[in-house]
């Protein structure tokens, strides 16, 4: 089993177990970690999963598709490492990898 971890709004770590295959977003609410909404229920139609990939796994992820690089126009405070944590499926070069969630979702 590989992990993830999760910054929320507050600054609080969680680290959660991250099943290979599911995507960031599944395996947020899978958790309950709080800052992570994921209203659209991965498809890719929202922005309620939007957060801010660590960059020293930039070059771990795969490139934003236009429908993701189109959703995320509409974030609050879009950054150049915003990601649709429904768009990133864990693998396990990702093991340990950090997402910082924003202050406002939605």
């Amino acid at each position: 089993m590989t992990h993830v971890v999760f910054i929320d709004p507050t600054g609080l770590a969680h680290e959660v177990e991250a099943p290979l295959g599911r995507s960031l977003m599944q395996i947020a609410v899978d958790h309950s970690v709080p800052g992570l909404l994921g209203d659209c229920g991965g498809a890719c139609s929202c922005g309620t999963c939007h957060g801010y990939v660590d960059p020293r796994w930039a070059a771990e992820l795969p490139p934003r598709s236009e429908t993701e690089a189109f959703m995320l126009e509409g974030v609050s405070d879009p950054r150049e490492n915003s990601r649709l944590c429904c768009q990133i499926r864990m693998t396990a070069e990702l093991e340990g990898l950090v997402v910082h969630l924003p202050d406002e979702q939605g």
